[in-house]
């Protein structure tokens, strides 16, 4: 039993000095992306511009929900690579919104800035929503379905900052509505009419 101890804090104080042998572990952008990040840029090839990332300006929101994203992920920014965090833009012209998604990998902030936002998250149990406002911040649990709306009279900003590098997202209705999953299926599976389903379809590209 003595040695399996002695065993088990030599692999925790091997992984603990480990973690801290690179003050920072660029991401290699031409390498894979596994679930713990990508791989390292060799240190002589890091520059400063590997932790700076100039677009964070208001994106195109003329598309089906008139919202943009402008992400600060470790695609833009690789020198979050392995820090835990990201960041992002939310802007939402007048009735835009952000559909019911989730990121499973990571929890959320929004942090108010300009106009009236209504936003809210679901659990089996209950419905958490509020009109937001400059200064105002909601955080949204890891892995739960959470929206974003424009309830004001213009445009709206917020930031929205993640607890993973790569938070990814899945959209509710782009999942259910952007397949080749038969449309009938689809309206057994939800009890959603067949013909509003083909509609769904049919604006979300899917097929079937």
């Amino acid at each position: 039993m003595k040695i399996f101890y002695t065993l088990f804090l030599l692999a925790l104080l091997s992984s603990i000095s480990h973690a801290f042998v690179n003050d920072f572990c660029v991401a290699n952008l031409n390498g894979p992306d596994g679930p713990s990040g990508y791989e390292c840029k060799a240190p002589n090839t890091v520059t400063v511009d590997d932790f700076v990332f100039s677009g964070f300006v208001a994106g195109n929101t003329s598309g089906i929900f008139n919202a943009a994203i402008t992400p600060a992920f470790v695609s833009q920014l690789p020198g979050v690579n392995g820090l835990g965090l990201s960041v992002a833009r939310l802007d939402l012209a007048k009735g835009g919104f952000v559909p019911l998604h989730s990121h499973t990998a990571s929890s959320e902030i929004l942090i108010m800035v300009k106009g009236e936002i209504t936003a809210g998250f679901i659990t089996p149990a209950a419905a958490y929503q509020k009109t937001l406002k400059p200064g105002d911040i909601m955080v949204f649990p890891q892995g739960l379905l959470h929206f974003q709306v424009n309830s004001g009279k213009g445009k709206a900003t917020a930031y929205l900052a993640f607890s993973n590098p790569s938070p990814g997202a899945q959209l509710l209705d782009l999942l259910l509505f952007g397949n080749n999953l038969p449309s009938q299926l689809i309206a057994q599976t939800t009890l959603l009419d067949y013909a509003q389903v083909k509609k769904l379809k049919a604006r979300f590209g899917g097929r079937g």
